[in-house]
């Protein structure tokens, strides 16, 4: 081929580089969604690549889990997408609604003062379980040794709310945001202390998606959300653990100063990988593609991938990494 050829074909296709990658994407859902939404060029290139239609659609249209916006409002998320638009009046007009509502269904017929003292009761008990969601992690015990002086954050403290003593036992409508219609906050306390300040932190209030929060949270937040496992469960687990350890001090000890990317104190990913994978397969999954970073990679060859060890240590050893009949770099 020519350099003119070669200058012809590359001005062609110049434009297909990873920069461009999210605009294409979304070019091309349009044109699957709409064929005559975009130009005769776009048009005449996405024809030609032949593909299953409807794939960049889906990409675009977000994860398979994900939760739209609007289903958020009417699934005891009105505090987070609240959050997220700064509409507290929003908010309060919504739980005012359904207090009255629900008072309505019980042949209760509320005043306007005990309406008004239940709506901020609500707003008050939704600002306190905000405040776990966002700094909860902070008050996690992440120092077994108790080397660390205790530091105490006002804003997960009810009283900051205007919640005493006296009020701990009252029941208080939260539109099922911790899973419940009514809890008290006592029992408020009680699932946010568990969720969020026990031996794991879980922070994702920076996630701006609302779907992933809500996918988070409902796997996290509520009564029976304690993760538990079977006496077989935590064998698993230990042998897993035992493994990884294991296989950072063997090359710790045999190969002392090569690099080898290792894992230590974060054995953890080994059985973690081991039961997404598992879950994953449960689920129907066919393919697991996975970006490894490259801490705790030969771990992870080794004993999530079945990579055979001596195939390890031969490369340690200066063995190629690959059999000498299979030719190529990558």
């Amino acid at each position: 081929m020519s350099r003119n050829a070669l200058n012809d074909a590359f001005a062609r296709t110049s434009f297909l580089n990873g920069v461009n990658a999210a605009y294409i994407e979304q070019m091309q859902a349009l044109y699957e969604r709409n064929p005559g939404a975009v130009s005769d060029e776009w048009r005449l290139f996405f024809q030609s690549l032949q593909e299953e239609q409807g794939l960049a659609e889906a990409e675009a249209s977000g994860p398979s889990w994900g939760l739209p916006l609007e289903r958020l409002q009417t699934n005891g998320n009105a505090d987070l997408v609240a959050a997220l638009t700064t509409d507290y009046e929003g908010a309060e007009r919504h739980l005012r609604d359904q207090i009255q509502a629900r008072a309505a269904h019980y042949g209760t017929n509320l005043s306007m003062a005990a309406s008004l003292r239940a709506t901020q009761d609500s707003i008050r008990a939704l600002m306190l379980i905000r405040a776990y969601r966002v700094m909860g992690h902070l008050s996690a015990n992440l120092d077994p040794l108790g080397l660390s002086e205790e530091v105490s954050h006002r804003e997960l403290n009810p009283e900051t709310y205007g919640f005493t003593e006296a009020d701990y036992d009252r029941p208080i409508f939260i539109d099922h945001v911790l899973g419940l219609e009514t809890a008290t906050i006592r029992q408020i306390l009680r699932i946010l202390q568990r969720t969020y300040c026990r031996s794991i932190g879980v922070e994702f209030m920076h996630i701006s998606t609302p779907a992933q929060k809500s996918w988070i949270q409902e796997r996290i937040e509520g009564e029976e959300k304690d993760v538990t496992f079977t006496l077989e469960g935590k064998k698993a687990i230990l042998n897993k653990l035992i493994e990884a350890e294991m296989f950072e001090k063997f090359c710790e000890v045999k190969y002392t100063g090569t690099k080898r990317f290792g894992l230590e104190g974060g054995e953890s990913m080994v059985p973690a990988l081991e039961q997404i994978i598992k879950r994953g397969g449960q689920l129907g999954m066919k393919e697991i593609v996975v970006g490894m970073a490259h801490r705790g990679r030969l771990n992870v060859l080794a004993n999530v991938m079945a990579k055979p060890h001596r195939a390890i240590f031969n490369e340690f050893k200066g063995g190629s990494f690959k059999p000498e009949e299979v030719e190529g770099s990558g």
